[in-house]
């Protein structure tokens, strides 16, 4: 367990340029501490007990504001950044090195047993806000953009945008690895097609122009 702990914290320093010191991220970053609820938590779950595990769950979430189902399955090198509003399922399972920022959900659709949640790979980053739904999988080095609805598997190295979300091809659209937290540089495909409307729009009113103009000589 302290190897998995030693594994978080360095997680944080990695992926936050504002943790400053090591005290400074033990006693306030909420993320880490909605984490060790959880780990403590899920131990418990692992061994059977659930009313416990589920109260030490519910306890995390009025102090973090944070809601992890003790049953879910998270790897090693997590970091939820900010936090508020972040739920995550029972049969949810997270990779390692996986990024989560506020308000993310990695829910279920609807009251079906059994898995239900999604499976997210190692290296993903999941944008604030973002909701990814159901028994789907998140591949390895994916990134969800903020404000997403995810309701389909994602393959390995995509980018998906959007509401519903769609997978946008690196061939397509590269997103350079420098930039994997910086939603604003994310590819918006909504945005791509009122830019092709808008160029046919023009099209049509420039022939139109032109047809009047030559009517008018004729």
């Amino acid at each position: 367990m302290f190897k998995t702990l030693k594994c978080d914290i360095n997680a944080i320093f990695d992926r936050d340029p504002a943790a400053d010191n090591l005290l400074e991220v033990i006693l306030s970053y909420s993320g880490l501490h909605a984490l060790l609820f959880h780990r403590f938590s899920h131990w418990l779950y692992k061994k059977g007990l659930h009313t416990i595990p589920r109260l030490i769950s519910q306890f995390a979430r009025f102090m973090t504001g944070i809601e992890i189902h003790p049953g879910a399955e998270i790897g090693c090198g997590f970091f939820i950044d900010h936090g508020m509003g972040v739920v995550i399922g029972e049969t949810a399972e997270i990779g390692d090195n996986v990024t989560l920022f506020q308000g993310v959900t990695l829910g279920g659709t609807g009251k079906e047993r059994g898995k239900r949640h999604p499976t997210i790979g190692n290296n993903v980053v999941v944008g604030a806000g973002a909701k990814v739904l159901g028994s789907i999988t998140i591949g390895n080095d994916a990134k969800v953009g903020a404000g997403s609805v995810v309701l389909k598997d994602v393959a390995e190295n995509s980018t998906v945008v959007g509401i519903p979300g769609r997978v946008v091809s690196r061939d397509g659209r590269k997103v350079h690895p420098e930039r994997d937290l910086e939603h604003a540089d994310l590819p918006d495909p909504i945005k791509d097609k009122l830019s092709e409307l808008e160029e046919e729009f023009l099209k049509l009113k420039k022939e139109i122009i032109t047809k009047d103009s030559f009517e008018d000589v004729g």
